[in-house]
């Protein structure tokens, strides 16, 4: 009896929750808006996203939109086919250098002409990559044109791969060609153009004013000025032509001054044969 007594008295004292209602009511409270329940609809947080990457533009060179165009020329295995993309808002050319190029509308082909021979109305300057290749795939020609001028490196090659000249330009000028300018530092105000190709004078030379107008034009051929040269006063009026050789390396023809103006457009001299 008095172990019974004992086991009682323990359990009171270490389980005093057995002498308490296990589950009890809880008061009846009113209902405030302060316990109303909230339901939270805001999405779980995620992962910060990483930043996409811009999408480049199709057909869009040096931040000018273009349109694609393509030729076939010949049959079977001598099946030639060009791609290449043309301005999509026709542009006049530069008139300082030599050729352009241009899809010609009504011919259907890539033709090459002088600046001042460019017809707008016939076709429009090619702009972007450029690609001549065989039915075989076997690239023949590839480059880029900068508003219808040959702009970067350009590769021919022959068709048995063998690589047949490669060339560098910029802007339709060759890319050893010497140009200084007016102000060094911004390099806006051209002075003079010497065109150089494969270490010699090659192509059309330009002078400047300091006022953008030209000083003198004349052309080069082997290292040989050919052709007439003109200089030109501050107005742009010209002042003389002095023409040498057709073709270089002739020692029997020499350069003279075929017609002069004074300021005013009046002319004073003139050279009769």
């Amino acid at each position: 009896m008095r172990n019974i007594l004992l086991f009682l008295l323990f359990a009171c004292i270490v389980f005093p929750s057995f002498a308490q209602e296990e589950n009890p009511e809880p008061e009846d409270k009113p209902f405030t808006i302060s316990e109303a329940f909230v339901l939270d609809l805001s999405q779980p947080e995620e992962e910060e996203e990483k930043p996409k990457k811009k999408k480049v533009k199709k057909k869009v060179y040096y931040g000018i939109k273009t349109r694609k165009g393509f030729t076939r020329r010949g049959q079977g295995d001598r099946t030639t086919f060009e791609t290449f993309y043309y301005l999509k808002t026709p542009e006049k050319p530069s008139t300082f250098v030599r050729d352009v190029y241009y899809f010609d509308f009504d011919r259907r082909e890539v033709r090459k002409v002088s600046p001042n021979k460019f017809d707008g109305k016939r076709g429009v300057l090619l702009h972007g990559p450029y690609k001549r290749f065989l039915i075989s795939g076997q690239v023949l020609e590839q480059g880029i044109y900068f508003k219808g001028t040959k702009h970067g490196r350009w590769m021919r090659y022959n068709k048995d791969t063998v690589l047949l000249d490669k060339e560098k330009f910029f802007k339709g000028w060759p890319k050893e060609s010497q140009i200084t300018y007016y102000d060094p530092l911004e390099r806006k105000r051209v002075k003079e153009i010497v065109p150089i190709e494969y270490g010699e004078k090659e192509g059309f030379y330009y002078m400047f004013h300091e006022n953008g107008k030209p000083a003198v034009v004349g052309e080069y051929k082997f290292g040989q000025r050919v052709n007439d040269w003109v200089e030109y006063y501050l107005d742009g009026r010209r002042k003389k032509i002095i023409s040498y050789s057709k073709e270089p390396f002739d020692e029997q023809s020499k350069p003279f001054v075929r017609v002069e103006w004074n300021e005013k457009g009046k002319e004073i001299y003139r050279k009769v044969r």
